[in-house]
C-alpha cells in the first residue's frame, strides 16, 4: 500500500507546489520591511471619491437585496453598464446577458476562458514575458503551453533610450508555433510587465495567424485605460474576422484603482462565452453583490461624463504619466537602464550597471534577478519584482538582467525611493 504522503501528494498538474513570486515577495516585504514597496501592482492611495462613496452608500442603503445573491453570471446593473462601455469601442452591440461574464478578478476570467476551451493535449501560445498564472492554468486544463518571447531590439534613436516598443516578436518564430493542435493564443496588450502597446501591424499579423489556423485569442486588456499619448490601445476584437474568435478580459481593480475588490469580466460572442459560463457556475457561481453594484454605479458616473477630460477612464493615464517620468529619471540617475513603458504602471529596468556595487553571493536563488531584487530590498530598502517569474524555463535568461518597478504609488513614496537609491549608491562609491 502506498504511504499517506504518496497517496495525497499534490496533483502533477500543479507542478511541485512552489510558492508563486507574489507569495514569496509579500513574505519578503513582511520580513525585511523595506520602507518602499514598488513590487506588487496596486495603488497605495485612494481610488476616485465617487467609487468608494458608491460602496459606502450601498453598505447602508434600504435595499436588502444588494446584500444577497445576485445573478450568477453578473449583476444585471453591472453587465448592462459594461455593455454601454464596450459596445461603442468594439463597434457592435454587446449582448449584456449572453456575451458578458463577471468574475472574481481578471484572474478568474482568464481561468474560465482557459479551462473552458483547452482540453488535454491542446496547445496554447503564450507571449513572454507573461503573467505567471497563464502557464499554470494551461497545464491545469491538460494543455501544452508553447512560448515565444518579446526580445529587446537596440533602439535606433539618439541617446539610446529604450521604450516598450523596442521589445518585439520574431514573426517567423511565432508563426512556426501554430499547427493543428493549437487551440488558443494569449495576447496581453497593453502588456505587463513591459508596458508595450501592440501596434496595428503586430495585431494584424497575430489575427491573420488566428484566422488561418482557426485559433481562439484571449486578449488580456486589463491596462486598457493606462495608455500614454500618442499611443492608442487597439482592441484585437475590432479587427476583421476577430470578434468571433476573441475573448477579451477586463478588470475593475485596474479600471478604478481598487484591486482589492477582485472583480473582473470577460466579453465575447455567445458561442465562446458559453464555455466560460459553465466553468464559472461550477467554480464560484456568483460574485459579491455589493461590490458589483458599486462598480456598476461607478461606470454610470463615468458614462455620464464619458466625453469629458475629467472622466477617470481618460484622466488615469494623465495622472500616472508624471509618476512614470519621475521614476524613469530616478532609475537612470541611479545606475539602471529603464524601458520607458507606453502603457500600464510598471517599469522594467536593466540593473546590470550596478553589478559591481552589489554582492549577490549571499543570495542562493538560481536566477540573478531574484538574487538582485532580494539583496537590493535588504540593502537599499526598495522592493521590486524579478521578471524571470514571467518566463518559461528555457527563456528565463531573457529576464535575469532586469527588475520590475511599480509606480502607481504616492508621490512621497516615489520620492522616498529616489532618496533611498541615492543613499545606497553613495555608500557604494
Amino acid at each position: 500500500m502506498s504511504s499517506v504522503a504518496d497517496k495525497f501528494k499534490l496533483p502533477a498538474r500543479y507542478g511541485t507546489g512552489e510558492a508563486s513570486v507574489w507569495v514569496e515577495y509579500v513574505r519578503l516585504a513582511a520580513e525585511s520591511k523595506p520602507p518602499v514597496n514598488l513590487g506588487q501592482g496596486f495603488p497605495d492611495y485612494h481610488a476616485p471619491a465617487h467609487v468608494t462613496k458608491a460602496l459606502s452608500e450601498i453598505s447602508s442603503n434600504d435595499n436588502p437585496l444588494t446584500h444577497q445573491y445576485t445573478r450568477g453570471y453578473g449583476h444585471p446593473k453591472l453587465v448592462q453598464n459594461l455593455s454601454k462601455v464596450y459596445s461603442p469601442l468594439i463597434g457592435r452591440e454587446i449582448d449584456p446577458i449572453n456575451e458578458i461574464l463577471v468574475t472574481y478578478g481578471a484572474y478568474e476570467a482568464l481561468y474560465a476562458a482557459i479551462l473552458g476551451h483547452v482540453d488535454h493535449g491542446d496547445e496554447v501560445i503564450v507571449i513572454e514575458p507573461f503573467f505567471d498564472c497563464y502557464d499554470v492554468m494551461i497545464k491545469s486544463a491538460g494543455g501544452v503551453p508553447r512560448f515565444t518571447a518579446l526580445r529587446l531590439q537596440q533602439p535606433n534613436k539618439s541617446g539610446g533610450e529604450v521604450t516598450s516598443a523596442d521589445w518585439v516578436l520574431d514573426e517567423q518564430e511565432l508563426a512556426s508555433l501554430f499547427n493543428d493542435k493549437t487551440k488558443m493564443i494569449i495576447l496581453n496588450t497593453p502588456h505587463n510587465p513591459l508596458g508595450k502597446v501592440f501596434n496595428m501591424k503586430e495585431l494584424e499579423f497575430i489575427a491573420n495567424l488566428c484566422k488561418k489556423h482557426n485559433v481562439v485569442c484571449i486578449s488580456d486588456e486589463v491596462y486598457e485605460w493606462m495608455v500614454y499619448e500618442p499611443k492608442q490601445h487597439i482592441r484585437i476584437a475590432t479587427l476583421p474576422g476577430m470578434w468571433e474568435r476573441t475573448i477579451t478580459v477586463g478588470s475593475a481593480g485596474k479600471t478604478f484603482s481598487v484591486t482589492g475588490w477582485k472583480t473582473g469580466w470577460a466579453y465575447a460572442p455567445a458561442n465562446l462565452m458559453k464555455n466560460l459560463l459553465i466553468v464559472h457556475q461550477n467554480c464560484v457561481y456568483t460574485c459579491c453583490t455589493p461590490i458589483q453594484e458599486a462598480i456598476a454605479s461607478s461606470f454610470e458616473y463615468e458614462l455620464a461624463r464619458r466625453d469629458s477630460p475629467d472622466c477617470y477612464l481618460r484622466s488615469l493615464a494623465r495622472e500616472l504619466l508624471p509618476k512614470r517620468d519621475f521614476l524613469v529619471k530616478t532609475l537612470r540617475e541611479n545606475g539602471f537602464n529603464p524601458t520607458v513603458p507606453e502603457a500600464g504602471y510598471f517599469i522594467v529596468a536593466d540593473w546590470t550597471g550596478l553589478a559591481n556595487k552589489i554582492d549577490l553571493s549571499s543570495e542562493k536563488d538560481k536566477y540573478k534577478d531574484y538574487r538582485f531584487t532580494k539583496k537590493f530590498a535588504k540593502e537599499a530598502g526598495v522592493l521590486t519584482i524579478p521578471p524571470t517569474a514571467f518566463y518559461s524555463e528555457p527563456h528565463k535568461h531573457l529576464g535575469e538582467n532586469f527588475a520590475r518597478f511599480c509606480f502607481i504609488k504616492k508621490d512621497e513614496n516615489l520620492a522616498l525611493a529616489e532618496k533611498l537609491m541615492k543613499e545606497w549608491n553613495a555608500k557604494k562609491k
